[in-house]
């Protein structure tokens, strides 16, 4: 699978298929409700109207007009930049393109000169928290939270380079 995919930046098509995406597969996996949806539609719409080139990146991986996953870099400050809106479509799954697309992301942001990196997701995410952990990335809050219509155990992870 790998061979024939390809990482490109965010092109006409894209947000939508990421929004709907999202509210599709974690009102599937994990029962959240339409908010969630609605979160991943500000995230993007935001980002598509205040994107500088210099410091925001999407990184879209695809197969031909197949998308399969994303994951974007969006700068907090001079020196912090969060990764934001990380996915891999369950039938891209364990063929090592989380790791792709997590490496992508942190060495554009480490280009860009941003010195640290931050995120935010949930326990539940455990495939997503071990790519984190082996990219070097470092838990450093954890709470439970009602949100999305369901409980959940918040995390906010960080590196720095």
């Amino acid at each position: 699978m790998k061979g024939d995919i390809i990482i490109r930046d965010l092109k006409s098509g894209d947000a939508g298929w990421i929004i709907r995406q999202h509210g599709e597969l974690y009102a599937r996996d994990e029962g959240f409700d339409i908010t969630f949806e609605a979160l991943v539609a500000e995230i993007m719409a935001d980002f598509i109207r205040s994107r500088d080139p210099a410091r925001d990146r999407a990184f879209i991986a695809a197969r031909g007009a197949e998308r399969l996953g994303c994951i974007f870099c969006v700068g907090k400050d001079k020196r912090t930049a969060k990764l934001r809106l990380f996915l891999v479509v369950p039938e891209a799954r364990g063929h090592g393109l989380g790791h792709r697309l997590i490496a992508a992301c942190m060495d554009w942001a480490k280009a860009q000169g941003y010195a640290r990196m931050e995120l935010w997701t949930h326990e539940s995410h455990q495939a997503a928290c071990a790519l984190y952990a082996a990219h070097g990335w470092h838990l450093v809050r954890s709470e439970p939270v009602q949100s999305f219509g369901v409980e959940l155990v918040e995390q906010s992870w960080e590196i720095e380079f």
